[in-house]
């Protein structure tokens, strides 16, 4: 095994058969596949992946007890904010590096593994220093490649597992880069953390899951293991269990959740935090699903309801391109009459009587409007197209006659 000295400004990975001042891409060129290298984040069939602890670490007291009091819930890694990256200055920040000690304490006397947020080299070297077991990356450093980057450079042969947080905003190919990025630097063993997303919009949550970002992510990484911090996606105490639920229906891995022995009188997040006692019958409360069975009869009735689902996808797909060649014919109308392709008050007409009769079917206002929005959106692409057309023919004609 390698082992890792430390050095203030590089790490320098002694290994067997590599010479001593060989350049880290000399053994950091093969990245082995998600599905050989994330096996310590993913769910076993009856237990998802717990992450719990602290938003903040206060003093050595409070994160050893907390510590003390997840350890018989059988978390498998202890979490605590070091360096809290803050929206405005003057917001409590962390206690820094102080504190990476505190940590070392918790494995000594817990057992338990410890986890950590860095976002920049200089919070690498000094967690990993202090024997941090896994790094997470934060959403605010998630959404910028520059700070991504710093961090694998400083990640390069350093085999550490590292978690990675979606980004601030809805952009899955920033998520994407960003776990691209660790992967390349060498990283075996990687994860990702759902933890919603900010929207302008009002909600009840203080981040908007918008979970079909992390099921595309699922789908274009299958074997990426997957944690919802349920903490951040609710930014309160009520909606904790409901998150965690969903998240394990849809086949997450595991929870990441933020526990303090004295919730109301936390030092950040205060209102999404629960005591160890809590979290506790949380998860007991949780139902964690099977992906599949061996039973033949399930299976046999599932696929016959898949085959029906396929059939009707397929006329849905004829139908929507019966529609866009009506949206042509249309354009050809309006080209010919010198008419504007967007018409507002057609498209809330449309959206109007759709709401009336989606609720009638069973269909909610929002999967309405995000389906049609989609379908008005490619409607006004082929009319566009069409009267695009229609104009560099008439300009062509035109030099022609010149």
């Amino acid at each position: 095994m390698p082992w890792i000295s430390y050095n203030p400004k590089k790490f320098i990975l002694h290994q067997k058969g590599v010479p001593q001042g060989a350049p880290f891409f000399y053994f950091t060129t093969c990245y082995l596949p998600f599905s050989t290298c994330c096996a310590m984040f993913q769910r076993s069939n009856t237990h998802p992946f717990l992450i719990a602890g602290p938003c903040s670490a206060e003093t050595e007291e409070q994160v050893l007890q907390i510590a003390h009091q997840l350890a018989p819930q059988g978390i498998d890694l202890f979490r605590a904010g070091i360096w809290k990256p803050r929206t405005r200055p003057g917001a409590f920040e962390g206690i820094g590096s102080k504190a990476l000690p505190w940590l070392r304490r918790v494995k000594e006397e817990t057992g338990l593994k410890t986890t950590i947020e860095v976002a920049n080299a200089h919070q690498v070297y000094e967690a990993l220093k202090h024997g941090v077991d896994v790094l997470w990356i934060g959403a605010r450093s998630t959404v910028n490649p520059f700070s991504v980057q710093e961090i694998a450079d400083a990640l390069q042969g350093v085999d550490v597992p590292v978690l990675i947080k979606n980004p601030v905003n809805p952009d899955l190919e920033l998520w994407v880069g960003a776990i691209e990025r660790i992967q390349k630097a060498g990283v075996q063993r990687i994860g990702a953390i759902h933890r919603g997303f900010s929207a302008y919009a009002k909600s009840k949550f203080r981040n908007a899951p918008y979970w079909e970002i992390a099921v595309e992510l699922r789908r274009r990484m299958p074997e990426l293991p997957i944690i919802c911090d349920n903490s951040h996606i609710c930014g309160n105490r009520e909606d904790l269990l409901e998150i965690a639920q969903q998240a394990l229906d849809l086949n997450y891995d595991g929870l990441m959740t933020e526990t303090h022995t004295d919730p109301d009188n936390a030092w950040s997040d205060a209102r999404q935090q629960i005591t160890p006692f809590v979290y506790g019958e949380m998860i007991q409360r949780l139902i964690v699903r099977r992906e599949t069975t061996d039973d033949r009869s399930f299976l046999e009735n599932l696929e016959n309801v898949r085959h029906k689902i396929d059939e009707v996808d397929l006329e849905l797909l004829n139908l929507l391109a019966r529609r866009m060649r009506m949206a042509e014919e249309i354009g050809r109308f309006k080209s010919s009459n010198n008419i504007a392709v967007l018409q507002t008050n057609r498209w809330n007409e449309i959206l109007e009587k759709a709401f009336v009769q989606g609720r009638e079917r069973g269909l909610s206002e929002g999967f309405i409007e995000k389906f049609l929005s989609a379908v008005h959106q490619e409607s006004i692409a082929k009319q566009t197209h069409v009267l695009h057309a229609a104009s560099q023919a008439r300009n062509n004609a035109t030099m022609d006659r010149a």
